[in-house]
């Protein structure tokens, strides 16, 4: 008999990862603050409308065997507790814990002895031993042994979310042995492909260097970006023949976006700089200045063009199309195009906005004027 799965948050990760294991046969609770959401799932509805293939999920299983609640106790019956809460850096990039810390808290609440929590967060190394261990601990008066707690950081790309949850490798790693083991007999009943790793601790690794590495790798297409441009090369023609089995340089953009590779880098620099030991991450820091760097490169190039149109500077109108900051995925968090645009119209410059995936109302309530790009 399949256990009860509580899966905590049910954002643009947590509701496809609550249909995925819905659809494997799970009775599943999700737990989110928002009531209108939980209301729209309950009925069938989804509301991550950009998600490919959840709208069918959502209307098969919403209300049935996937049942929305604001309410922690609505998951007290539970023996699974999948925790996927968004953890953000603070205005100095450390990870604010807050909503991360409250979402354990409150399952700590709830769970019984032999219940196994997992959490698929993207966490800095040690987070699972150091802080999410103790956090369940206090609230449950259980202690490491009688519950089980393993680390499975979500690998999904938003958008794409149901594919990657049946078909990309997930891995699996306890705070101690048994809670890996654990760990991967539950996660092993609807992901094909699921590998058990030493501890949690690896596994956190394994998920920040993911991101670590796909930003150092922009960084340096950029800077190869700007040196081509320097000597007028043209950077495509030499990336199009530069590539091949061994080599990939990345597209040069305006920097890297979104809640993942922009913020994971900081987890392994803050902590190096905790241990005074910040020659181990002098090249993650400084991709990361480089990205953001960026705006300010592109911002330059742009006013230099609209230099050669005969008419007023601060007449010319510039249209930036596409904000959000992935294709396909409407959200502005470390959006690189929106940042660009707030930085045009600090020097003065006439800018509009116009992205598909948000109406007119919202490119007005950001400040913009909206258009489109024929009509700049």
């Amino acid at each position: 008999m399949n256990e009860e799965v509580a899966v905590i948050g049910l954002g643009k990760a947590g509701l496809p990862l609550a249909a995925v294991i819905a659809d494997s046969g799970f009775n599943v609770t999700g737990i989110d603050l928002d009531p209108d959401k939980c209301e729209k799932i309950n009925s069938g509805v989804n509301p991550i409308p950009e998600e490919i293939g959840l709208d069918e999920l959502v209307e098969k299983h919403g209300g049935k065997n996937l049942k929305a609640h604001p309410d922690y106790e609505k998951a007290r019956e539970c023996q699974v507790y999948i925790i996927i809460v968004p953890l953000y850096i603070d205005e100095t990039n450390n990870p604010d814990f807050s909503i991360l810390e409250s979402a354990c808290r409150n399952v700590g609440r709830l769970i019984e002895k032999g219940d196994l929590i997992s959490v698929e967060t993207t966490l800095p190394p040690l987070t699972m031993e150091k802080l999410i261990k103790r956090w369940i601990e206090e609230e449950s008066g259980l202690k490491l042994g009688e519950f089980y707690l393993a680390y499975s950081p979500e690998r999904i790309m938003t958008g794409y979310s149901i594919s990657r949850l049946r078909e990309f490798p997930k891995i699996v790693g306890g705070v101690d042995n048994e809670s890996g083991k654990r760990g991967y007999e539950f996660y092993k009943k609807f992901v094909p492909n699921i590998s058990l790793v030493s501890n949690a601790r690896t596994a956190e690794f394994i998920k920040v260097i993911e991101g670590c590495y796909r930003d150092v790798n922009v960084a340096l297409a950029n800077e190869l970006f700007k040196i081509a441009e320097e000597l007028g090369i043209n950077f495509y023609e030499a990336r199009e023949y530069a590539n091949h089995e061994y080599c990939h340089i990345h597209l040069p953009s305006t920097g890297v976006g979104g809640h993942c590779i922009p913020v994971y880098p900081w987890f392994l620099i803050k902590e190096m700089e905790k241990r005074e030991k910040f020659e181990h991450a002098r090249l993650l820091r400084t991709a990361r200045e480089l990205n953001d760097e960026m705006i300010e490169y592109w911002a330059m190039k742009i006013i230099s063009e609209c230099l050669k149109i005969k008419k007023p500077l601060l007449e010319v109108k510039i249209c930036i199309k596409g904000i959000s900051f992935r294709d396909r995925v409407k959200e502005l968090y470390h959006s690189r195009n929106l940042a660009l645009a707030e930085y045009l119209r600090s020097k003065g410059m006439n800018v509009f906005v116009y992205d598909e995936l948000f109406s007119k109302e919202e490119i007005e309530e950001l400040g913009f004027a909206f258009n489109e790009p024929r009509n700049a």
